[in-house]
């Protein structure tokens, strides 16, 4: 006999009464809360983007700087001895906000430079005194082990934007900003500045690549003249869910023909980010 009162659905009652057990005592792990967040979204409690974010916010936890980096070879640097009229060109072109300055080498970071803080030097009626070792902000310094989470807690904490990655010998190894932080909790944050290849594709050394899950195939092929398949996937996540015939976790491995994939970042339903090691035969 069907004791349920009238106007109660048995499906509600079983979510409801999942969420109900799941929220009786402190959450026993990371499981527990993707199993709030699966059921609340599934009856439409909170939407997509709200579940994506909190899961990027448990994942990041797991993340740390040198996952994540502009590594050493692509930093945009600005040289110490530079004039105002050899660096306006710089800025103009690359249209970053900030830019490490350095000395004798790149390891010698003298400290960071904001863009805005030139607009008054192009004023003054004489530029014959600029010295920009005046207008250097100070640098923070973490190391390629740092986790993001506590990352961004400092960066909110100490209003800094950019913090300088170092190696385990006290050499510069990348930097890393508060937005490549939250673009692992929100998702892409794009400008009118991004280029495409930028944007999903980035060179970390000559055979060590961070691949977005969202670079379309033929990007892909392009950039590393490679031959896969867009008929059945038209990105590199989708391809790589395939290979592993499963929703793969952070760190599992997958070989697709002579690449290697690594997964960076990933939650229950997508990967997020991937490492790419191209494999020569």
């Amino acid at each position: 006999m069907n004791e349920d009162k009238p106007g109660h659905d048995n499906g509600d009652r079983s979510w409801i009464d999942k969420i109900t057990l799941l929220f009786s005592s402190e959450p026993r792990n990371r499981g527990d809360l993707e199993d709030v967040l699966e059921v609340a979204a599934e009856n439409d409690v909170i939407d997509a983007d709200a579940r994506n974010i909190m899961e990027g916010a448990m994942q990041v936890s797991d993340m740390q700087a040198r996952d994540i980096m502009v590594p050493r070879a692509q930093m945009r640097v600005i040289k110490a001895e530079s004039t105002l009229e050899e660096l306006l060109p710089q800025i103009i072109e690359s249209a970053h906000s900030r830019y490490p300055v350095v000395g004798e080498s790149s390891d010698d970071i003298l400290g960071i430079l904001l863009a805005k803080d030139l607009l008054p030097q192009i004023l003054e009626p004489s530029r014959d005194n600029f010295d920009i070792k005046n207008l250097l902000r100070p640098t923070v310094v973490v190391p390629e082990s740092k986790r993001l989470n506590v990352l961004l807690r400092e960066f909110r904490e100490n209003r800094n934007h950019m913090a300088i990655v170092i190696d385990e010998y006290g050499g510069v190894a990348g930097l890393v900003t508060i937005e490549d932080v939250l673009e692992e909790i929100v998702g892409e944050i794009e400008d009118e500045t991004d280029a495409q290849a930028d944007r999903f594709i980035r060179k970390i050394s000559s055979d060590d690549f961070l691949i977005k899950a969202l670079t379309p195939i033929d990007d892909f092929n392009e950039y590393f003249e490679s031959k896969f398949s867009d008929e059945e996937f038209d990105t590199i996540g989708g391809l790589v869910i395939h290979a592993f015939g499963h929703m793969p976790t952070r760190n599992e491995v997958a070989t697709i023909d002579n690449y290697e994939f690594k997964v960076i970042n990933a939650d229950q339903r997508k990967i997020h980010s991937l490492r790419m090691r191209p494999l020569h035969s």
